[in-house]
């Protein structure tokens, strides 16, 4: 289960002891909002300080956030397009290195939709592959989100995913999204899995092996049944390629 931290921290009552009760009971990673990796504003220290210390009281698995940034002088309530320069990919590896020393770990940050390319001096997959080893982090893989770029930017989403670092992978996203017009489509969280997503997860989990995978789903929530079918189609897809995994290992023997 994946949760915002900045919706959580400081929450007391019956919320904060069930959510306690839960992150107990079961495997938490925590997808943060607010760290604003590509801003040009000082990280926020408080922030950090009080994730750490909520990592810690709920077992916290993994802390993820968004390769964009989502503030300046004010916060913007959006995650906005880092500049594909190579100066944004020092800027942005240092920032996330300050980070990783604070916390003690390596954090994964997530390949994100945009929907503007300014200042662009490299491809996005140049961008995110030279971030992640600049930085020396793990990836959060959204496959919807490689989709959704694919159709607003022009690239092949097979091939983007196959260029990625599989080896950097901590876990995955997939999602739904709005389709605004034929070249247009938006990160919405809000609609079903459509089938060229599915495959893309079904590519990923053939090239870089079985990865834990949580379904975002933020509005539009159908009953939890139909939730639960694409919870369960997650699970077969992984069910099956592990299966071959183990097969390919006991030819090889």
């Amino acid at each position: 289960m994946e949760v915002a931290p900045e919706n959580w921290i400081n929450i007391g009552g019956r919320y904060g002891a069930a959510l306690k009760e839960y992150s107990e009971k079961f495997p938490f990673v925590i997808h943060g909002l607010s760290l604003s990796i590509g801003s040009p504003a000082p990280l926020d220290w408080d922030l950090l300080r009080a994730i750490k210390a909520f990592m810690t009281e709920h077992n916290i698995r993994c802390y993820s956030e968004h390769l964009s940034y989502c503030s300046d002088t004010g916060h913007l309530y959006d995650l906005m397009p880092i500049p594909f320069t190579a100066q944004a990919v020092g800027y942005v590896a240092e920032r996330i290195g300050q980070v990783q020393d604070f916390l003690g770990h390596r954090i994964a940050m997530e390949n994100v939709s945009y929907y503007a390319a300014p200042q662009q001096e490299m491809s996005e997959l140049e961008f995110t592959n030279a971030v992640l080893k600049k930085a020396d982090c793990h990836l959060l893989l959204d496959v919807n989100n490689i989709y959704v770029n694919s159709i607003n930017h022009g690239y092949d989403p097979q091939q983007f995913l196959a260029a990625l670092p599989g080896e950097r992978i901590a876990y995955g996203h997939i999602a739904g999204h709005y389709d605004e017009a034929d070249d247009l489509r938006i990160d919405t969280h809000g609609a079903d899995v459509i089938d060229p997503v599915w495959s893309l997860l079904d590519a990923a989990y053939e090239q870089f092996g079985v990865f834990p995978t949580l379904l975002e789903r933020d509005f539009n929530i159908p009953p939890v049944h139909e939730l639960l079918r694409e919870v369960q189609q997650v699970r077969e897809y992984q069910a099956r390629h592990q299966k071959q995994a183990e097969y390919r290992e006991e030819c090889a023997l």
